[in-house]
């Protein structure tokens, strides 16, 4: 028995896109996973705020959220590594050179010297 690949949904792609592209001029890195903010007031004071997208990936188990140098970060599991690396190898999901260097990363795409 074979089980279908776990993708990405639009909302969750529109997310990856906006959180993985270039800040500040460089590229953020995987391993850094997505910056979360924190509730400052009310009864969730000082937890994670969790978009819809990555409270998606969180309940199918593509991505764990805990305590960063500043805030909170959504870091890939393996099986959100896996998911990802199939999203890149798509033909039309990602644009290829906005997120090039996740390719890379992933061992994807090899850089020439």
């Amino acid at each position: 028995m074979t089980t279908a690949p776990v993708t990405f949904t639009a909302k969750e792609r529109e997310l990856l896109r906006r959180e993985l592209g270039m800040r500040f001029g460089q590229y953020p890195s995987l391993a850094e996973g997505l910056f979360l903010r924190s509730w400052r007031g009310g009864p969730l004071q000082g937890q994670p705020k969790l978009p819809p997208a990555v409270q998606s990936m969180l309940a199918r188990g593509l991505v764990e959220v805990g305590p960063g140098r500043i805030g909170y970060r959504a870091c890939f599991t393996a099986a959100g590594l896996a998911a990802l690396r199939a999203l890149l190898q798509g033909r039309h999901t990602l644009e290829p050179g906005l997120l090039a260097h996740l390719r890379q990363e992933l061992g994807l795409d090899v850089l020439a010297d």
